[in-house]
Parts: structure tokens; sequence; C-alpha cells
């Protein structure tokens, strides 16, 4: 028995020092143990050419250009347009008439973590980051030119503000004529919303039926968001779903290694660009064939795209498709509501069945308390409650191995030279006590998986962001200023130490003090939430286990 505790003690220990080693080397930008290798960040004033991103290719039931050519030559340089800046409730757009590309998109009210005078930046086109969306035409037919994301286009005059009393406010682009094809492109703002209507016109002014096809996409460089602990992981990248393969993540690496494993045809589904707390998404909630794309198209720079068949449009006819773009902060019901699955890009990790629920609870318990923090209390309380037996057999276990811990080491102290002999003692003594030294074992890793899940919730939750608890705590999503809560983390953890049985062993005992000081190092730069979460959990363990000490007179 005495080996397979000091087993575990030796796994629990080895695990916390790779822990913290990984977390050395993603700080230092090497790459993680465990994630997925984020690229290496580039400096400042050498981020990606955005004029290097091209065209997808046609799908791949037509004769297939070159991926990533372009097929027409109006513009293909690296001009750029007039800048059209659109200015909601929510966002602050900026689209350039070279394309009509989205090339700036601000989340009003969304404070940057690093600055809090400023607001989060989602898409971007500057030298420290490159992320866009962009749509254009490519064509079935072999030889044949359309206007895309390179062509210029001009923006019909209006308004650009959504004024007081609007739903929404339009930006309307027409393309310049390639062989007689025009592309308008309409942007559709609305007031409360992170989601812009895209509307597509193809008009064929041609003598000659076309075959279009529409590219939806987002690209963006490998970088991780700014301002991001070196001390845990959350995604970065694309990702794509489908009815049949479900939600998938494209790791950069995959995209290097050309082994990306994701659905490439379907009739539904949407692509993404995924990071913490954030996302950007073109959707098309209609049923009809699309082809999912996921490229390098430039030095630490990626793609994702879904390319819609339009069908012929004959000479004369115009050809409308309407597309959704989310891009704002990971609000998992309302994700919901917008297309299947989008709301799984809320980075749940593994415990994404447990986490669900428990992130449901969380917000019930919100409504009701008005407080994420007291909320997070809330939900602890409840989660003991629901595993209290559980936790008693194990505490009640702890305390008779308390008890009886001054006949052990009598024991060891006296036939420390005979070990066979101090076995077969110690078995001895826990059959004539009736106490089991893993019985305090099974209990926690039984409810561990729940715990976990909780980490992730409030890990991944966008509502943790500038939600303030008291006094000191403004945001629950960002390390306490004053490392107050990690202090008193520490201070509960070597409590529990006290109040639990010293083990027999000198060198586990010795363990048993240093692991909650190796687990501290890393609650220092933990969100404030998730620390307030461990420590709540800490109080309780520590009143339960005092409870239980009393009654059975340790």
């Amino acid at each position: 028995m005495t080996d397979i505790r000091r087993t575990l003690l030796w796994v629990v220990f080895t695990m916390s020092l790779v822990l913290l080693w990984d977390a050395w080397n993603k700080h230092t930008g090497q790459p993680s143990i465990f994630g997925p290798q984020t690229a290496k960040p580039v400096a400042a004033g050498s981020a990606p050419a955005a004029s290097a991103i091209g065209v997808p290719a046609p799908s791949s039931s037509a004769a297939a250009a070159p991926a990533g050519s372009v097929p027409n030559d109006p513009g293909t340089a690296a001009a750029r347009g007039e800048q059209i800046t659109v200015t909601t409730d929510r966002v602050k757009a900026v689209l350039d008439s070279q394309g009509g590309e989205l090339v700036y998109l601000e989340l009003l009210g969304q404070r940057d973590q690093n600055d809090h005078s400023r607001n989060v930046v989602l898409f971007d086109r500057s030298a420290q980051r490159v992320y866009l969306a962009q749509t254009g035409l490519i064509s079935a037919v072999p030889g044949a030119r359309l206007p895309n994301h390179f062509t210029a286009m001009t923006a019909v005059p209006g308004a650009r503000t959504l004024a007081d009393g609007a739903n929404d406010v339009q930006v309307r682009f027409e393309s310049q004529a390639i062989d007689g094809v025009k592309l308008v492109k309409t942007y559709t703002f609305q007031r409360g919303q992170y989601t812009v209507g895209v509307q597509h016109d193809v008009v064929n002014g041609s003598a000659q039926p076309i075959k279009p096809e529409l590219y939806l996409q987002l690209v963006r460089d490998g970088n991780p968001p700014p301002g991001e602990s070196a001390f845990y992981s959350t995604f970065t990248g694309p990702a794509a779903y489908t009815e049949k393969s479900k939600f998938r993540k494209i790791e950069f690496k995959h995209i290097e290694k050309n082994d990306a494993e994701y659905e490439r045809q379907a009739d539904n589904g949407w692509i993404a660009m995924v990071q913490h707390y954030f996302a950007s998404a073109w959707l098309v909630n209609t049923q009809q064939p699309r082809e999912f794309r996921a490229e390098k198209v430039g030095n630490n720079l990626y793609s994702v795209a879904m390319v819609l068949p339009l069908g012929e449009v004959a000479a004369g006819q115009t050809k409308t498709q309407q597309a959704m773009l989310f891009a704002g902060p990971q609000e998992e019901n309302k994700l919901a509501e917008l297309a299947p699955g989008l709301d799984l890009v809320k980075d749940y990790g593994w415990f994404h069945i447990l986490s669900k629920p428990l992130f449901w609870l969380l917000t019930q318990l919100h409504g009701f308390l008005g407080n994420w923090g007291w909320a997070i209390v809330a939900l602890v309380v409840l989660l003991k409650i629901a595993f209290y037996w559980l936790n008693a057999s194990a505490y009640r276990s702890m305390a008779k191995m308390k008890a009886i811990n001054p006949k052990i080491q009598e024991m060891r102290e006296r036939l420390k030279d005979k070990p066979q002999q101090m076995q077969q003692e110690m078995m001895r003594i826990y059959r004539e006590e009736k106490v089991n030294p893993l019985g305090s074992c099974l209990p926690i890793f039984l409810q561990m998986p729940f715990f976990i899940a909780l980490y992730w919730v409030l890990l991944s939750s966008v509502e943790m962001r500038d939600a303030p608890w008291i006094l000191w705590i403004t945001d629950l999503s960002a390390k306490d200023p004053y490392f107050i809560l990690p202090i008193v983390m520490t201070a509960t953890s070597l409590f529990q130490v006290w109040l639990n049985p010293t083990p027999p062993d000198p060198m586990q005992a010795k363990m048993m003090w240093i692991m909650p000081l190796v687990f501290s190092v890393m609650f220092f730069f933990f969100p404030a939430g998730l620390v307030l979460y461990w420590i709540t959990n800490n109080l309780l363990t520590i009143a339960q286990q005092w409870f239980i000490n009393k009654r059975l007179g340790v």
C-alpha cells in the first residue's frame, strides 16, 4: 500500500514539474509539449504582407486552377482603395474598396486586456497583426476571369454611422466589370449585433453564361492573441463544422504539413477563426453544396475558406447569395442561436460534456445573484454539497490515518532496519484499525473531472472579462493585481496538508508540503476567477475535514 501511495505522489509531483516546464517553454517562445505548436511571433513591423494573399482555386468539381492563383489582373498589386469606416453601437469597422475586404474591426465596449483605455481589435491589417475577412468570385470555367477580393470596387454613397432609432446601416460596393461580369457586395451592420449580413449579387452583363463560385474566406497570422498567459494554453486557429463530422479544430501545424483532418465537402456547415474569448465565422445556413479549405498562404499566414458553387448564370441575369459574418465574443447562448454547433468555438478542452451543464448552472446562479464572482462561489458550494458523502468517506479515512499515525511512526522507527517486517507490521495495523490507506484517493479522483471541467468553464467564458467581484477584484479574467488571492490559496493549501495525516515515509511527507508551493507558482498568474474557485474549494474542504476530525476525536 505504501509503495502505491508513494508512486501516486511521485506521479503528481512529476506532472507538476512538467506543467511548470511546459509553461516556461511557452513563455520563452519554445514549442509546447502538449498543445499545438504556436507559430513563432513575428517582430513588430514585420507582419505578413496581406497583399500577397491569393484567391482560392475553383472547387474540385471544376477544372482547377493552381491553388492561390489570381484569376484577374486588375488591382492585383498591393494597392489599397478607399477606406470606408462604419460605426454601430457594437463595432467600428473599416472596409477597403479594393475588393470590399473587411480589414479592421474594433469591438466597442470590449476592453483590451493589456490596455483598458482601448477596445479589443479583432480584424486588423497592420505591422503587428493580419486578420481579414475576404470574399469574391472564382470561375468553374478554365481561363474565365471574375471579380474577387483584388478587384477595384466603388462604394455607393450613403450613411456610415448607425443613426439614432435606426436598426441597421448598409454599405454597398460595386466592382468594375471583368469581362462583362460585376460583383455587387452589400454589408448590413445591425444594432446590438456582432453579425454582419453580406449579400453578393453576381451581375452577368456578358453575352455568355457563366459558372461562378463564391468564396468566403478568413485570413489570419499564426501569432497568439497579445497578452496570452504563458501558464495556460487556449486554442488559436481555424475551425470547421458540418453535421457529419461536427466541430473540428484545424491546427496551424497540420496546415503546414497538409495533413489537417476535416470534411472537405458537404451541403451544410461553416468555417471559423478561433482565439481565446473571441471568434469570427462565415455562416451560410441554407442547405447547398460547399467545399472547405485550409491553406498556408504566406509566411506565418493561414486561410480557411468556404467555396459555394452558384450554378449557371445566364447572360443578362443576376444571381444572389446571402451569407452572414460573425465576429465577436464567444457568448455561448447567443452563438448557439446563430448556427448549429457555433457555440463549440468556445474551447472546453476534453471535458466538454461536463463543462456545458456547469456553465448553464453558473449562468443560472449569476441570474439570481447578479455577480459572477459570487456565482463562482455558489457553484463550488453546490458541487461540494453534491459530493459531500463521497468526500466524507475520504476525509474519514484521512482522519483515521492521522489518528494511527503516531503508532505507525513508532513502528517505523523500531523496525527501520527490517523493511520487510515493517511492511507486514504496517499492514497488520491497518487491518486491526480498519483503515484503508487508499480510501482517501478514490473519492478525490472520481470528482476531479468535474472540477477540471469547471476550470475550463471559468478559463474560456468571455463573461468573466471585466466582471468585478469585490473591492480590488474588478476583472475576474485578469490576475489579482495585488496577488492577495494566490497567497490565500497557497495558505489554504498548506493548511490542508497540515490537516491530513503525515505520510510515514519522510520523502512523501516532504512532497506533501512541496506540491502546494509548486502549484502556487502558476496560480499567481491565473485569472482571479480561477483562483477564487480554488480558494472556495479549499475552504470548504478544510471545513469538512475539520468537522470530521473533531467528530472522530483527532
